[in-house]
């Protein structure tokens, strides 16, 4: 066979799966192809700077291999892999496999799923096409940010990742994964005001740039007055995004098996898991769901390497809709199949969503109207872990930290480091109010896919005050 005949059979991504498959020589291979395509728009000053469009693969090639002591495992990844690459990358994960010990989390690879009805197909691909109805519209808020003496910045981003699932157990699967991501500042043309919005999109069309100049606008105006608060605990609202980023640093957290070993907040004193335990007496539910409407996520597991909370053996295995906390009580954590059944508890694998719902059908702003004195926050960043016993983190507030007092916000406070536990703010907060598609400001690289209500917190923790805008 010729070089570019050679080529030409590996061109299409799912042709690269059975190749490599064909390739193997372990006694179990998995192979991922993950078609990656992105479109961006930066802006800063009232004017588009750059825009840009890529393309890319990336190869994950997971070998098995039996041994007398059990199965090992040894996974290699590359990108942009070419016909002659292909089979060193096998044969590199294959010697991976065969210089590693025993998998603590070896399975049988799974088998028995229809193959997907779309896995031949060309791969999905964004372009800048999907900024046709959104850049004009970004242009005319330019032009009123420059009428209304601010200035915005930010970023629009979208990506389009085609997977493509092979294994020598003889699944063949695919999924199309829309993500498109949306920030946004406004800023006071001395610098010293600046106001933050975002939103995740799959498609660009769902997103409105006059609103959100409109909403920043009116921030920008609260932020005339400066009032100077001191560290404490206030009464604080806390809107989707800010709820969005700590709920889902509660999910990464709630490793089944960590809990088991008496590792984490979700441990039971004495031994054992809280699994049944009340969390909060608000009716809320936390839950996820690859089927969910506009939030739609992988239905089957796609796992690149294994950790506390992912097993490259699971790789296949079909997903369906969980209830993490289900009415204020703790229903599940997450698992694989290797910790599933050193738990004696369900197989749930984590999945590419979050939503919490359950409380009121009352907007952000009708919860202001209904608070006499207290701290409206923006959004939170730089969250990092304290305590995993008590899941304690800490972190900043930033872009924006409103004083409401009587139903009304009559100015900007100082930002503060916070110091909260996202499973103890649940057990006190006192109200959650209409569930709604949010972007999480500090984990938007990593998971954008959330729905949450804004919370109402008696008594948040501004551990100390920051100088930071």
């Amino acid at each position: 066979m010729s070089a570019a005949a050679s080529t030409n059979r590996t061109n299409k991504p799912h042709e690269v799966v059975e190749r490599a498959l064909e390739l193997s020589r372990a006694d179990g291979c998995v192979v991922i192809a993950d078609e990656h395509s992105t479109a961006n728009l930066r802006w800063a000053g009232n004017a588009l700077t750059t825009n840009g469009v890529t393309r890319g693969r990336t190869l994950t090639v997971i070998a098995t291999v039996d041994g007398k002591e059990g199965t090992a495992s040894g996974v290699v990844s590359r990108s942009a892999v070419t016909a002659d690459e292909l089979e060193p990358l096998v044969r590199a994960a294959e010697a991976a496999a065969r210089g590693a010990g025993p998998a603590e989390d070896a399975q049988p690879l799974v088998s028995g799923i229809p193959q997907s009805p779309h896995f031949t197909d060309a791969p999905a691909e964004t372009s800048s096409a999907v900024f046709a109805d959104f850049a004009p519209a970004l242009g005319e808020s330019f032009a009123r940010a420059r009428e209304g003496g601010r200035e915005l910045y930010g970023f629009a981003n979208h990506e389009l990742v085609s997977s493509y699932l092979g294994t020598s157990t003889g699944l063949r699967l695919r999924h199309d994964q829309p993500n498109g991501t949306l920030e946004l500042n406004a800023k006071s043309p001395d610098r010293t005001r600046s106001a933050w919005a975002g939103r995740s999109t799959r498609d660009f069309k769902d997103v409105d740039p006059a609103a959100l100049d409109a909403e920043l606008a009116v921030r920008l105006g609260w932020a005339a007055r400066r009032v100077e608060l001191p560290a404490g605990r206030y009464e604080t609202l806390l809107p989707p995004t800010a709820v969005a980023d700590l709920l889902i640093y509660h999910m990464w957290s709630a490793s089944a098996r960590d809990a088991a070993e008496g590792r984490t907040v979700f441990s039971k004193p004495g031994g054992g898991t809280r699994i049944g335990e009340k969390l909060t007496e608000l009716p809320l539910t936390l839950r996820s769901d690859p089927n969910e409407p506009g939030l739609e996520s992988s239905p089957f597991v796609l796992a690149h390497s294994s950790g506390d909370d992912a097993s490259v053996f699971d790789n296949g295995l079909p997903l369906t809709a969980t209830e993490w906390i289900g009415g204020g009580e703790l229903r599940h954590l997450t698992t694989t199949r290797h910790s599933a059944g050193l738990t004696k508890l369900p197989v749930t694998p984590l999945i590419g969503n979050l939503i919490l719902d359950g409380g009121e059908d009352r907007s952000l702003e009708e919860m202001v109207a209904n608070t006499g004195r207290g701290l409206l926050l923006t959004c939170l960043w730089y969250i990092r872990e304290v305590d995993p016993a008590t899941l304690l983190l800490t972190g900043l507030t930033r872009d924006g930290v409103y004083l409401v007092e009587d139903g009304e916000v009559t100015g900007e406070v100082n930002n503060f480091r916070f110091n909260e536990s996202p499973v103890d703010l649940l057990g006190r907060a006192t109200e959650a109010g209409r569930t709604e598609k949010t972007l999480p400001r500090e984990w938007s690289d990593w998971f954008t896919r959330a729905a949450m209500p804004a919370l109402r917190v008696p008594d948040f923790n501004m551990s100390s005050v920051s100088q930071g805008v």
